[in-house]
This record gives C-alpha cells, structure tokens and sequence, in this order.
C-alpha cells in the first residue's frame, strides 16, 4: 500500500474526503434526500470529468476508501480502459469494502468481457463459503450483465446443484432466499446513477 504517499493523500483530500464521499458511494446514495442527492451527483460528475487516468491509477493503489471512489469516477466517466484493472483487483481482493464499486463498475459497462471477469471471480470466491467477501454483489452484477446482453451467464452457477446455491448453502453468514433478484435490484439501482451522473 502506498496510503502515505503524499500524492495519494493529495488524492484523498481531493476526490474521496470531501463530504466522506468514499462512505456514500453503494447503498447510501440510494437512501439520500434530493437536496442532498443533487450536490453529490453533480460534484461526482465534475470529479469524474475532471480526474485523470494516472490519478485514477494512483487511487486504485490507495486504500479501500481510495480504490472505491476511484471505481466510482472510472465508472462515471466511462472509462472501460480501466476495466482490466478492476478486474485484477476484484479477483486479488486484497483490501476489503471495495470490490463491490469494481462489480457495480464492470456491470455499468455491461459488455461480454464485464461478465467475464465477473465469472472468473465467482469461479474462484464462491468455493470459499468460509470467506465474506464479494460474493453476492458479483453475483447481482453478472445477473445485471445478463440482462443487458440477453445472455445466461449466470445461470450455470445459480442452477440446481450449482456453485451459487452450494455457497449460499455453506456460507454460515448468508440467511434466507438464496435468489439473486435482491442483488441484482441493489447493482440496477446503482448502475441507474451512474447513468445518471454520467448523463449530467
């Protein structure tokens, strides 16, 4: 981690801290108030206008806070040049709290190769029931993928007997259905503001 880097810490104050942005990009923004949901979109869009491609690079070496905000503005911008980076760092997982703006971030650009990685770390993280990672948003944003491809990536894995149901199955930390549809309505709802904020 290079965290203490000045540059990097240039980067936080700028992009990530101001109103700990970092905390709000998910869940949060979709619970905001619009008085509040405008600022942050149009602040967000002049951000993601504004940042550029070594200080993204810079940002994805940071911390979770860092690496989240900087999936958010490659998102936003349409920067898919990034998208094998995001796709190396979801598969790493080396830091936690981030790896759900790289799945939200690969669904926003919703091509095939998106569903690829996507895959490849679910190939990988749903054999692990004993880690609490990513799993169940990656799993939302390749049925995301799915539904803007007209394809059925997922459907291996979520099928009688297939690697999703068995995970859900084994995972002492996941109760309930084990569907997909509340995952899938959480990366929806996120991808609708990116294409919003972008669109701004």
């Amino acid at each position: 981690m290079i965290r203490h880097d000045p540059e990097v810490q240039a980067l936080y104050r700028r992009y990530c801290l101001p109103e700990r942005r970092y905390l709000k990009l998910g869940g949060a923004v979709l619970r905001m108030s619009p008085e509040e949901y405008e600022p942050f979109l149009h602040a967000l869009a002049r951000d993601a206008r504004a940042v550029t491609d070594a200080e993204l690079a810079l940002l994805f070496e940071g911390s979770w806070r860092e690496r989240r905000t900087a999936a958010w503005l490659v998102a936003v911008s349409r920067r898919d040049r990034f998208r094998g980076r995001l796709g190396a760092l979801l598969l790493e997982s080396e830091v936690c709290c981030a790896g759900g703006a790289y799945c939200v971030a690969l669904a926003s650009f919703g091509t095939a190769r998106d569903a690829d990685l996507l895959a490849a770390y679910l190939d990988r993280y749903l054999h692990r029931p004993d880690l609490a990672y990513d799993q169940p948003t990656a799993m939302g944003a390749l049925a995301y993928t799915d539904s803007v491809l007209r394809s059925d990536r997922a459907g291996h894995f979520l099928q009688e007997g297939g690697l999703w149901r068995r995970w859900f199955q084994d995972a002492s930390h996941m109760h309930g259905d084990d569907g997909v549809s509340t995952y899938l309505g959480g990366v929806r709802l996120a991808c609708a503001v990116i294409d919003e904020c972008a669109g701004i």
